[in-house]
């Protein structure tokens, strides 16, 4: 683990490009673990994506979530498609306006999902026991807002205000 003497700018700079870049290592690695997550469900990346935005956000209407995932309203009917058809969602009339569908995830298939995550639940499990209380809610805030910064990219991106 790198240290920062205090004051020292070019020390605190080569500390903030190792976050950056074992950020991008982190993401790489996510990655594939995604990958052979879905190759062991037989699920496209993109269709696991969904999937995982709908267990977190859902029940939600196709419009969300295309707008969570990032993807046209075309290609979530795809999606939506491919993941009813082999059992991993329902599509269910919204209570509130009966002409609107809603989208939520089976859990028995989610604990499928969340099986072949265990290794990594487990990985980061052990990593947590390393840092006390303080330390996860420093590293818990850093989340948080490299999300939103993240989020906050990819809405100007979107936007065309990059």
């Amino acid at each position: 683990m790198s240290s920062v003497t205090p004051g020292d700018p070019r020390a605190r700079r080569r500390l903030a490009t190792e976050i950056k870049d074992g950020l991008r290592t982190l993401r790489g690695e996510l990655s594939a673990l995604n990958r052979q997550v879905g190759a062991r469900l037989a699920l496209k990346d993109g269709d696991l994506d969904c999937l995982d935005v709908i267990g977190r956000h859902g029940p939600l209407s196709p419009s969300a979530l295309a707008r969570r995932a990032g993807l046209h309203p075309a290609t979530v009917t795809g999606v939506l498609d491919r993941l009813e058809r082999a059992g991993w969602i329902a599509r269910e009339r919204d209570p509130q306006d009966r002409r609107a569908v809603r989208v939520r995830a089976l859990p028995d298939r989610g604990r499928e999902v969340l099986g072949l995550y265990g290794g990594m639940g487990t990985a980061l499990d052990e990593i947590f026991a390393g840092y006390d209380d303080a330390q996860l809610a420093v590293l818990a805030d850093f989340l948080r807002k490299a999300t939103e910064a993240g989020e906050s990219a990819t809405r100007g991106l979107a936007d065309g205000t990059d």
